[in-house]
């Protein structure tokens, strides 16, 4: 997401499969600050139509915007911003309410890179997830010696990393953030505890998932009784979800990856019956998100010069673009 003509994406997840495959949406937020009544947070009409190619005409606005993979989530950004939230608000709101209406791409279990950028200042923070410390070069090498294939390696506990896109919006929020913390998870809160639509999306790839159903929870939640997966429309309540909310907007990163939740990520990824992941307790309380220089390269094009600012390694987004 964002943050003053930020980018803010994911790269691959880190989440308990088969609950996982998790990767940030971006989203463009250019924050203007006004004075503004109170955030309350209001449930929109909901939410998008058949799942599939859209062209779209392109909007222009002189204040600020918000971009995400689902409109309840870029309306939770819209309405954190009109409450005089920064851009860096907004972010977390938008990513808490993705955590819930897009589980298949994105979401807190996983990592997430952000830019920050105000006036020409550019700040970069990394909250890619890392490698539990007990992995090594045999993490995805099976049984017979044979390096195993992709789905084999993905489905289970057994690529799992540690989570960082909590802590590292925490990190932003210290630095850039104006409204409360634990106001920027009421969207995501009241959404869970009071129903959402599924998208058309959502309901499409989850009429072609074959691992999701052996997961007895991930089964409950997604499924009907019957084994049909949920139609588009099908109104969807997660308290499980909005009590861990909850628990963060109270306590911090700290609610995630110490105590009771942290247990049971813990617990689910070393159980799973045919592809148990080696992710410790201490894996998850020692992961410490970092701040680092962007990358940027200057470009000259139609007589006029342009600054390029993006994320540095782990990511190889803005190496890539300025090599271009």
């Amino acid at each position: 997401m964002k943050s003053i003509a930020p980018a803010f994406s994911s790269k691959r997840p880190a989440v308990l499969s088969p609950l996982s495959g998790l990767a940030l949406a971006a989203a463009l937020l250019v924050a203007g600050c006004a004075t503004a009544p109170p955030f309350a947070y209001s449930v929109p009409a909901q939410p998008e139509g058949a799942s599939g190619y859209t062209e779209k005409p392109g909007w222009a606005n002189t204040s600020f915007a918000v971009a995400a993979a689902n409109p309840l989530a870029t309306d939770a950004g819209y309405q954190v911003l009109k409450a005089g939230g920064t851009a860096i608000d907004a972010a977390i709101a938008v990513q808490m309410v993705l955590t819930l209406v897009e589980p298949q791409s994105s979401g807190i279990g996983g990592g997430a890179f952000l830019l920050h950028a105000s006036g020409s200042k550019v700040e970069a923070f990394d909250g890619r997830e890392t490698a539990p410390a007990a992995a090594d070069e045999k993490l995805f090498v099976g049984a017979d010696g044979k390096p195993m294939t992709f789905i084999d390696g993905v489905v289970g506990g057994r690529s799992v990393g540690v989570p960082g896109t909590v802590r590292m919006l925490e990190m932003a929020h210290k630095q850039h953030g104006k409204l409360p913390w634990a106001q920027l998870f009421v969207p995501a809160i009241t959404l869970a505890e009071g129903g959402f639509k599924v998208s058309a999306r959502l309901a499409t790839l989850l009429k072609t998932e074959q691992h999701l159903k052996k997961d007895p929870v991930a089964a409950a939640y997604f499924y009907q009784p019957n084994g049909e997966p949920l139609a588009a429309g099908s109104l969807l309540r997660n308290q499980p979800l909005a009590d861990v909310l909850k628990k963060i907007a109270a306590g911090g990163s700290k609610a995630l990856l110490e105590g009771d939740v942290a247990e049971a990520i813990v617990t689910k990824v070393r159980s799973h019956p045919i592809n148990p992941g080696q992710l410790s307790l201490a894996d998850l309380a020692g992961y410490q998100a970092k701040k680092r220089e962007p990358i940027c390269h200057d470009y000259r094009a139609q007589a006029r010069d342009y600054r390029i600012c993006g994320m540095p390694p782990p990511s190889s987004g803005a190496i890539a673009v300025g090599q271009i």
